[in-house]
């Protein structure tokens, strides 16, 4: 299995809108060869008024995933998510692992 996480910081008066944008999105996952589960993870408000956002998709195969990214479905996910300037404090960080091992 494969996991695909984007790190975001958000501005705290930005949060509402973040998370409206990723609910009402019509991601298209369902239909994509591989896709097992996507989950958009919420942390605790820091000092700065910044909010930790991760999503966490998992996949069969790295090889899914990266197909998934060069596909139709990806380009449709993604040419309406832009938020206004000045919602992120940096630029989204991906972050991606292969599963070693699970306890269920």
């Amino acid at each position: 299995m494969y996991v695909a996480m984007n790190r975001f910081q958000v501005r705290e008066e930005s949060s509402a809108d973040f998370e409206k944008l990723w609910r009402e999105r019509d991601s298209h996952l369902e239909k994509v060869p591989g896709f097992l589960q996507f989950h958009l993870l919420r942390g605790d408000l820091n000092e700065e008024n910044v909010r930790l956002y991760s999503s966490y998709t998992t996949w069969k195969t790295k090889t899914d995933f990266e197909n998934w990214t060069k596909s139709e479905h990806f380009k449709n996910t993604h040419k309406n998510a832009k938020m206004p300037k000045g919602t992120y404090v940096s630029h989204p960080k991906f972050e991606g692992f292969d599963t070693l091992f699970s306890i269920n």
